[in-house]
């Protein structure tokens, strides 16, 4: 699965995206333009946690699982703790 497929399905719902932009501020490591690959994107452990902690398996049986359904439900999961908080 595709960030193009997950940015479609995020972009079709305007309530999700401030919290899609705070995602990925949390998720992104300090002084990410100090390190390669120079780009704003979580480290790669925790990844592996996030996504071997959702659909089990390996870190490569995990990633083939991904649905951009699953992002969504995400973000509207954090989008409640946010609220709640």
């Amino acid at each position: 699965m595709g960030f193009v497929k997950v940015a479609t399905h995020v972009l079709m719902r305007p309530s999700l995206w401030w919290t899609a932009v705070r995602q990925v501020v949390r998720m992104t490591p300090r002084h990410w333009w100090k390190h390669s690959p120079f780009l704003p994107v979580p480290r790669a452990d925790y990844l592996e946690f996030r996504l071997v902690t959702q659909y089990g398996g390996d870190l490569e049986s995990s990633r083939s699982k991904i649905e951009a359904a699953d992002v969504v439900k995400y973000l509207e999961w954090c989008k409640q703790w946010n609220r709640e908080s």
